[in-house]
């Protein structure tokens, strides 16, 4: 194998699940291929939603700041290169081949799941690459994800929430206590909740990591339209918003967590570094504004009934606008909790299969009945999410908006498709329930 696409689809299959929670098999993998620390300071990050948004502050603040900086996050949208980024730049393909080389020369007959491979890839090249600082983004719970591994200096859990039921357990007490397992013993936990499940906070107590709860210990204060305040006991400072002012609210929350782990660690931050790293983070994929013939197009990579109320919050910040939703969602997602939350603020859905999501993908006729009772459930259908956003300009009059969510899936064929329209020649024709 000499490219990065026979990689790709080689690690696909080295593994019968796609998902194999534990730490043993990865573990054996690393200490073969004699990975230590990936950089003299760690910062982890996990958490429901916000985790993407939380690295790239980080990432953005410490950059600016001069520290040379490597950040890994997973899914990605478009391609494979954007899950790790060296100095902001994401992984040629010819590194990558070079770190699933090392890991396949290690690995002997140890199975290893896509993440896996794509985990210990990262960490091998943060390894040489003499990082000041790696900020790691969970992939999935924390306790028994691939990437707690590592042990990191600092942990940020931005956001406990019902996702992932089937693997991190039916509540957010059990979910919470798989996510407090990147925190490590008398390191600092940065909690993005205001009210964190007591799981958390007892695992914390219990290992004796100093919890900084955003709403108690750290604030972020709404100042004028262009600008917040960070705050904390004996310190303060303004900021510009983040994103051009165009981020949902939430944001504050992700760019505060991000600079109370920062300061957690006691890294120098200078103001004018904070004031580039927070206005200039951007990440693909999370209310990304395009226009087409006046009318707005936002996508977002919304899954789960948090993250929609979150697109909520930010909706009703907005000028009413007629709102056109583009939707699908995972199989294994609480599609109809989505839908309940956005219902009010969506005037029109038009709904699509994914066909690319391997097992979980799911076709259009099988997510309306999902959604059956919902909102959403008498909504335009479309095979495809390409074909769902066509007919939703095609419906759409200047001035409407065009909301396109539900899946990372979703977000990346949109991003596709407005990237080069062009290419694409969709059925327009929908067909109602």
């Amino acid at each position: 194998m000499t490219t990065l696409p026979d990689w790709l689809d080689f690690i696909e299959r080295q593994h019968p699940h796609a998902i194999a929670m534990g730490l043993d098999r990865v573990r054996a993998v690393a200490a073969r291929m004699g990975l230590g620390q990936p950089a003299r300071r760690v910062i982890t990050v996990g958490g429901t939603n916000g985790k993407g948004s939380t690295v790239a502050f980080l990432e953005a603040i410490a950059r600016a700041q001069g520290l040379r900086v490597g950040a890994y996050t997973s899914p990605h949208l478009l391609r494979f290169n954007e899950r790790v980024r060296i100095e902001g730049v994401d992984a040629e393909d010819a590194a990558l081949v070079a770190g699933f080389e090392a890991v396949e020369a290690a690995r002997a007959d140890t199975p290893l799941t896509y993440f896996e491979y794509a985990t210990l890839c990262a960490l091998w090249l943060f390894r040489r690459a003499n990082l000041d600082l790696a900020v790691l983004e969970v992939g999935l719970g924390g306790r028994l994800d691939a990437v707690n591994l590592v042990d990191a200096d600092a942990a940020i859990i931005t956001t406990v929430g019902l996702d992932h039921q089937a693997w991190l357990g039916d509540d957010v007490e059990a979910i919470g206590f798989e996510k407090a397992g990147i925190a490590r013993a008398f390191k600092p936990l940065v909690l993005g909740d205001i009210d964190p499940p007591a799981s958390v906070l007892r695992h914390a107590y219990a290992i004796g990591a100093p919890a900084w709860r955003f709403g108690s210990d750290f604030f972020a204060e709404s100042v004028d339209a262009a600008h917040w305040r960070w705050r904390e006991v004996g310190y303060s400072i303004e900021l510009p918003l983040p994103m051009g002012g165009q981020a949902a609210p939430v944001q504050l929350r992700n760019a505060a967590c991000a600079l109370a782990a920062l300061r957690a660690l006691r890294l120098r931050l200078e103001q004018g570094a904070l004031e580039q790293g927070v206005a200039q983070a951007r990440v693909a994929g999370r209310l990304q504004c395009f226009h087409r013939d006046g009318v707005e197009v936002w996508v977002d990579v919304a899954h789960n009934p948090q993250a929609a109320q979150a697109l909520v919050d930010w909706l009703r910040g907005q000028p009413r606008k007629r709102t056109l939703a583009v939707f699908s969602a995972l199989a294994d997602k609480d599609a109809a909790g989505v839908v309940a939350a956005l219902a009010a603020q969506v005037d029109g859905w038009h709904l699509s299969g994914l066909h690319d999501a391997g097992a979980r993908g799911t076709e259009v006729d099988a997510l309306a009945l999902r959604l059956h009772g919902t909102a959403a459930a008498g909504g335009w259908r479309h095979p495809d999410v390409t074909a769902a956003l066509a007919a939703a300009l095609a419906e759409a009059h200047p001035g409407d908006r065009v909301l396109a969510f539900g899946s990372f899936h979703v977000a990346a064929d949109v991003l596709r498709w407005l990237n080069s329209p062009a290419s694409i020649a969709p059925d327009l024709s929908p067909r109602s329930v």
